[in-house]
Parts: structure tokens; sequence; C-alpha cells
């Protein structure tokens, strides 16, 4: 039973935790805890194992259901052995499930995953009130093994997640571990201020108070983010699809731009389809100093392309990339450094097939040359040499 000052304490600071976690949902453009920058995205496509290691690390730390999981477990924990038992078995489950889905290209809806991560939250902190008991009158499940399941589900968050990037055919595995690496040293560095922090607090008379508003706000915390990643869920499942004028990002000084919206009748318009987990490319032959637009769409997934140009009669293997990005559209216009093939490099990093309208006019010769990449086509994070 709570005294009346302490009752009242109960009572004001809830109150501020509900307003502050609900300005923090209202006003965040991070609802999505696993969401990637396209700054983040071009970092991996550019960098190696150090620029996934970097990604994991800070990907943790901005990744509040995570957190909030592991701040939810190691509440009520005062010995380091317990300590480190419980968080590493959350450890084990995370990244069985990470290193797996993602090395055999596992993919599930991350809205759905990111749901139950949610709800996840809200069992831990249900469990650390003694729920089962006080409001189901049966003994709790054993808590250990459910860290391990809940981990699992939360490697699979991860995993959807980091699938979306262009990770390298030839060094996946590295790619992989760097990363997950990173996310380890995210959370020892998150779980030693959530240590001292709870410390802090159970040195004062508080700490029972404290204790029951924490745990609540968690359940509040976690039923949040259900509803809005079942809210994206339902979003992405039932929006029609649409068309918008993407600006399309230039690497370096290559002779790209997007303005474009005069364009009114195309030359060519054709459809492709990428097969789960496939890729294919499409090519024209253009002049030197000549210039075309383009504009193509997927029927919305995000995919990892590669504008590039290879010279003509070459036989080193050699082009240069000109926009690299993952996206489900781009449209620009181009005008050609040198004779040769020009053109595009499409991955499909989902299980289902995805289709791409690409649209085309200007001054070039259509080569018909769609086809599964080539072994000298551009690969996801091989380094690209660059013309002379």
């Amino acid at each position: 039973m709570l005294y009346p000052f302490t009752r009242d304490l109960f009572n004001r600071n809830l109150i501020l935790l509900i307003a502050a976690i609900s300005l923090l949902f209202l006003f965040s453009d991070q609802v999505l805890a696993h969401g990637m920058s396209e700054e983040e995205k071009q970092s991996i496509i550019e960098g190696g194992n150090w620029s996934y290691l970097r990604l994991g690390a800070t990907h943790m730390l901005s990744g509040y259901d995570h957190l909030a999981f592991v701040f939810g477990i190691i509440f009520f924990l005062t010995t380091f052995r317990d300590i480190a038992k419980y968080v590493t078995a959350f450890t084990i489950g995370h990244s069985v499930t990470l290193i797996y889905a993602t090395f055999n290209a596992i993919q599930l809806n991350y809205f759905l995953i990111d749901a139950v991560i949610g709800l996840s939250v809200c069992y831990i902190a249900f469990a650390n009130l003694d729920g089962f008991r006080k409001y189901l009158n049966v003994n709790p499940p054993n808590m250990l093994a459910m860290i391990i399941v809940l981990g699992l589900i939360h490697g699979f968050g991860l995993s959807t997640r980091l699938q979306a990037l262009p990770l390298s055919e030839d060094q996946l595995l590295m790619n992989i571990i760097s990363f997950n690496i990173g996310i380890e040293l995210g959370q020892i560095g998150a779980l030693v201020v959530m240590l001292l922090l709870i410390s802090a607090w159970r040195k004062t008379h508080f700490f029972q108070t404290f204790s029951v508003i924490t745990n609540y706000t968690l359940i509040l915390l976690g039923g949040l983010l259900f509803l809005m990643q079942m809210h994206g869920y339902e979003h992405t499942a039932n929006a029609e699809e649409f068309v918008a004028a993407a600006k399309v990002q230039v690497q370096g000084d290559a002779p790209i731009q997007a303005n474009i919206d005069n364009v009114v009748d195309w030359k060519d318009t054709i459809d492709i389809t990428l097969p789960p987990f496939g890729d294919k490319e499409y090519k024209l032959y253009v002049q030197e100093g000549s210039t075309f637009v383009y504009a193509w769409q997927t029927d919305g997934e995000a995919l990892y392309y590669d504008f590039h140009a290879e010279p003509a009669n070459d036989t080193t293997g050699a082009f240069e990339s000109y926009d690299i990005s993952t996206k489900s559209q781009a449209t620009g216009s181009f005008t050609a450094k040198f004779e040769g093939t020009h053109g595009w490099y499409w991955k499909n990093k989902s299980s289902r097939p995805v289709q791409i309208t690409l649209s085309t006019n200007g001054e070039y010769r259509n080569t018909d040359t769609l086809k599964p990449a080539s072994p000298a086509a551009p690969a996801d994070s091989k380094t690209r040499e660059s013309l002379l």
C-alpha cells in the first residue's frame, strides 16, 4: 500500500512520463526503431566491415524497442552473475536469428516483427510487476527461456532491416558478423548507463515507487509500439501504389539531372520482373555527348540499383557508376561522357517478385539487353573501377 505522499508522487511522475512518451511519438521522425537513413545506406554501399560494425553499434543505441526490452530484463537484477546470465541469453537469441536469417535471406514483414517486439516489451514489464500471479493467478513462465525466445524475435527484427541494404555477396558472412558485433558493443554501452541509473535509484527510498512507474511505462511504451507498427502494416498492405517525382542523388561530377517534368511521351517503355532474390540489368547504347531521359519505378519494393556505363569495345571489364542507392523509383536525364552501353543493374533483396516499369526517351539505340547480371556487372558493395 502506498502512503499518501508516495501515492501523490507516483501519480505526478506517471502523468509526466506518459506525457513525455506521447510527445516522443508525436514528434519523432524515427518512429520505426529499425529505420536507416540514406546516408547510412550509402556508407554501407561504399564501406567495408568497419562500416557494418559502426552501423550495428549506432543502430542498437537508437533502437529504443531493443533498449526498452534490455532495460526490463535487468531491472531487478542485482548481481553480476544474474545480469551476465540473462543478457547473454538475450544476446544468443537475437544473434542466432540475425545471422541465420540474413545469411539465408529469410525475410518476414518488418512491421509485424516490430509489433511483436513491442509486445515483448510489455511482457517483460508485466513479468517485473509479477502480473502473472497478481492478475492471472498462474506461475510465470521460465524467465530465462522466455528471454531466449523473445531474443530470437528481436533478431528477426534486426535481420529484416539489415537485408534491406546491399550486402556484399563476397563477404556476406563477415558483413553480418561485423554488424552483430556492433550490435553487442552498442548494447554493452547502453547496459552500463542503465545499470548506473538503476543503481542510483535503488539507493533511494522511492525505488519501489520508481519501479512501479517504470514498468507501467514500459507496458505503455510497448503497447504504443505495437499499435504504431500495426498501423504501418495496414498502411503498406492496403495503400494504393503511386509514383512521385524522385530526385536522383549524384555521385561525384556525374552529368545527371533530375528535372524531367516536361517529358510527356516516352520513346520506349519496358516492364521488367525480378524474381525473389534475383537480379537483372538493362542497357542502352549511347554515343558520346548524346542525352537521354529516364524514369523507373517498382510496384512498391525498394531495390538496390547501380546506374552505370561501360565504354565501347572495352575488354577489361571497366565501368563507371553514376548513381548507387536503394530506392523504389528514380528519374533523371543523362549526357554520355563516352560511347558505350549505359543502363541499370537491379537486385531484389525481397522474397517476392518485383515488377519494374522503365521508360526512356532521347538519343540512344535500344540494345534489348534485358538479362540476369553477368559476372562483369556491378555487384553489391564491390569496389567500382572508375574510368580514367
